[in-house]
This record gives structure tokens, sequence and C-alpha cells, in this order.
């Protein structure tokens, strides 16, 4: 087999070892990313952070080129690459072959590649391609928590006769508690890069080249490999128990609760995902963690990323432009677009928010159910929300987002990720969270200036879009529910009007 061309390129999300080739190496730090993005300070921070973290460990291997654009500094320039995480990269990366020799790598860092998914989906019915099917094909393919079949031992089962252990993670959070009661987790310390970083930041922002949203550090998430292993060690011995029970419930008072905070330093490369689900089940394996939160991780990991990540590419380039089944097109609050939460009045969307500006970080049910489900409920826009996920969270990427905001969130496919819209009243949030107290709206009360946004606001989208959703067997109850409420031509005016939140 011949050598790849050398030197090697290497993006700021391709930091850990296994992208590493071995040879010489050209880094890029293209400071244009922050000049055209209004992102999150946190989120700059820890990109340049990471990159100049691993620049440091690659000493004179490193060739390092400060631009503000890939295509300026690369033009005429000959390399290897492995295949980069974005539509933009890869349509740049072909640009650039017409004059000089590049060669593409195969993707790396995680579980399964894109022929294995291509392979798994040429014969599906579009019904059928559905994250469970996909996450049971990858478990037995992979042999990730499976073993021998009792009934047939030339044959593999799931670990503890189930595959998935949704039903058991459901717990609403713990009652008399104002946090879930583990071990705050392990922190990163800033050092000399950090507040180089800091410095080069600011001096942006003093000239002019770059706008940011959302509180500087300190940082908090892993920016190197150290740092990453340490992140990991830490929540498998202390927090991993708690997840699967937790993982749906969301406590004002304890913005990490049971949660990894792996999702940066993986989507940095510097974990590979492999490495956190075979922690993990070595966790169960040695009697020390429950298989509900174990398996929970895992089917996040090589269930849920993987399928993101192989949708992204699946669903086409203009997927989040031709995606808008409820014809939505209001414009982002500006509350959410500065992340100002003392705009808002709903104690859960107010919490959040602070969480977000605080940290650029906010776990999954709170984007879910919080904002993606307050701003479904607005109409805004799904393209401009997409963008704004990407910005606003540390761990935004441009593969992560559509399929959980477009397709999964605000339901713009029109059902091709998600089977219904993420929908609720605040019935669900006062159930899961801690958020309904102290609230001046009530989560029972859809008329009146008390009126829950999100109970209000549900029964006004469900009206809205009753002919949308009406073959959807998922929604056939929430809709005949519709003919119940005696208060709906209220309900309509009252939405329409609403102006705060």
């Amino acid at each position: 087999m011949a050598e790849p061309v050398s030197p090697q390129l290497l993006f700021a999300d391709q930091l850990g070892p296994h992208f590493d080739n071995g040879g010489p190496l050209i880094v890029v730090d293209n400071r244009g990313v922050f000049a055209r993005r209004t992102m999150h300070r946190q989120k700059a921070h820890v990109i340049l952070s990471a990159l100049y973290h691993r620049i440091a460990e690659w000493g004179d291997r490193a060739e390092v080129l400060v631009s503000s654009s890939y295509r300026e500094a690369l033009r005429g320039r000959n390399f290897s690459v492995i295949n980069p995480t974005s539509w933009g990269l890869r349509r740049m990366i072909a640009e650039l072959q017409s004059d000089a020799t590049i060669e593409v790598l195969p993707s790396r860092g995680f579980v399964t590649d894109e022929d294995q998914f291509q392979a798994w989906a040429e014969h599906r019915k579009p019904s059928q391609m559905v994250m469970e099917s996909f996450y049971r094909d990858v478990r037995v393919r992979e042999g990730i928590l499976m073993v021998p079949d009792p009934a047939d031992s030339q044959r593999l089962a799931p670990e503890g006769g189930e595959f998935n252990f949704d039903k058991d993670n459901r717990e609403p959070p713990p009652k008399g508690r104002d946090t879930l009661g583990v071990p705050e987790p392990w922190w990163p310390e800033e050092d000399d890069i950090d507040r180089w970083v800091r410095t080069e930041l600011d001096d942006m922002v003093a000239r002019g080249e770059a706008r940011f949203i959302g509180d500087d550090g300190p940082r908090v998430f892993a920016a190197t490999r150290d740092e990453a292993l340490q992140v990991l060690e830490d929540f498998v011995r202390h927090r991993l128990t708690d997840f699967g029970p937790y993982e749906d419930a969301a406590m004002p008072g304890d913005w990490v609760m049971a949660h990894s905070l792996l999702s940066v330093p993986m989507n940095l490369g510097l974990l590979h995902p492999r490495e956190v689900i075979d922690r993990v089940i070595e966790e169960f394996r040695e009697g020390r963690a429950p298989l509900n939160s174990v398996e929970g991780v895992v089917r996040q990991i090589a269930g849920w990323r993987d399928w993101v990540w192989h949708l992204y590419w699946h669903m086409g380039e203009d997927y989040v432009e031709r995606s808008n089944y409820f014809g939505h097109t209001e414009h982002l609050p500006q509350a959410f677009a500065e992340l100002d939460p003392d705009a808002i009045q709903s104690n859960c969307v107010k919490s959040v928010l602070a969480e977000l500006r605080a940290r650029g970080w906010s776990h999954h049910i709170n984007r879910l159910m919080v904002l993606g489900n307050h701003l479904l409920q607005r109409r805004i826009d799904p393209a401009e929300l997409n963008r704004w996920f990407i910005d606003a969270f540390v761990d935004g990427t441009p593969w992560v987002m559509p399929a959980n905001v477009v397709g999964m969130s605000q339901y713009a496919d029109g059902g091709g990720v998600a089977t219904k819209p993420y929908l609720s009243g605040g019935a669900y949030l006062k159930k899961m969270t801690q958020y309904c107290a102290g609230c001046p709206f009530r989560p029972d009360v859809r008329v009146g200036d008390n009126a829950c946004p999100f109970t209000a606001g549900y029964w006004a989208f469900l009206d809205d879009h009753r002919e949308k959703l009406r073959n959807n067997h998922r929604m056939f109850k929430p809709l005949a529910g519709l003919s119940r409420l005696s208060d709906l031509e209220q309900v309509r005016v009252q939405e329409a009007a609403r102006r705060s939140w």
C-alpha cells in the first residue's frame, strides 16, 4: 500500500491520536470563522485552546498557518486529509484538488463508517430508517453489549435480554433536593495557553474583527487529550450510575446532574467514541454500574451520535434549507440571539438561557423540551434556529445540529428523523423538572395572565397545524383533545397576541 501524501492536514475537530498518522502536519488557525459567525465566547475559547494545546504537543511536526480562510492558506499545497466533517469543508477540499495533489482519507472518529451506513440504508423504506433499527444493527455488527444467546449459542443476544432500557430511565428529579446529590465534576485548570487565547479573543473584539455572545470563562470543558480522559474517568466513577434514571430530568440548581460532559471532547476528536463505550461497559462488567445507565450511554453514542452523523450526509447538503414542513418564518427572538435570560419570564426558559449564557451548554432535555419545544411553538424559522444552535452551544457542529434541531426538535422535515413533533405542554415540564415552582405562569392554566406559554402554546400549535398532523398516528390522541377544549378560541386569540414568555 502506498504511503499517504505528506504532510497531513488536520482540522480543529481532528485532534486526538486516532487522527494523527505520525508524520509532518499542517494546521490552520482560521480566524475568519470567528469573523463570519457570532458564536459563544466559550465556544471560540475552547476551539482555540484545544488547537494550540495540541500544537504545543506536536512541536516541530506541525506547520501552523494563521489565516482568515482555509482556501487562502491551503491553495496550491499538496497534502493528505481525513475527510472533514461538513459539506462546506468537503466542497473546499474538492476545489483545492484542481491545482494540487490532495489525498482524501476515509472519515474517522465514529463507531461506524459511511459505507456501513449506506449498506444498512440501501434497501430500507423511509419508514424503516429509524434510529432504533440502526442502533440494534450496530450493536449486533460491532458486538457491543452482546452475549451468547441462552437459547442458541451460535447467536448473540443483547445483554439483559433487551436492546433498550429507556423505560427504566425516566425518573423525575428527586423530591426535596436542589441538586441530584452526586459529586461535582472534575474541572480543568486554565494555563498559559488559555490566558493567551483569552487575550487573542479580547483583541479581536477590540479591533472589531469578531463579536461573541455569552459569558467568558473559566473554561469548563476538556481541551486536551489528558483532560478528556480525566473527564471520562470522573464520569464513570461518580455519575454513570445515576445517569440512566435521571437522564430525562432537569433541575435549575444542578446544570450538570449526572451527564458526562463528553460531547465537547468527542466533537473535538480528543476521545474516540469507542473509548467511551468500552469504558462504561467495563464499569458494568465489573459490577460498578447498572445496565440501564450503561446502555443509555451506549445508545446515545453508538446509536444517536453515529445516526445524526450519517443522516447529515444521507439527507443531502440542502436538507436544512428545504426542510420547513410547518412553514414557520418567525425570526429568533432577541433574547435568544443575545442570550439574555432577563428578558424572559418563564422559569424554565429563563433558567436554561442563563445556563447557556454562562457556559455555552445545557443538557439534552433542556435543549429539546425547553428550548426546542418553546421555539417550535413560537414558529421560528428552522434554518435560522439550526444556525443559532450551532453557534450558541460549545458542542454545536454543522453535522450535529441538522438532524437534532431541524429533524427531531422542530419536525421540520415532516417525519424524516422523528416520528412526531417533540412538543409538550406545561404538565410534562412540571413532572420532569423543577422549573415550575415559583414561576409566574401555571402549567395547568391555558387562558389568562398566568397561563403557561407551553400549555397554551401547545394547544394553539396543534390547532394551527392539525391538517399537517392529522395522518400521524402518534398525534391522534392530542388532536382529539382539541375538540374537548371549551376555551380553544380564547387560546387562539391569546397566543396570537402573546409577546412575553
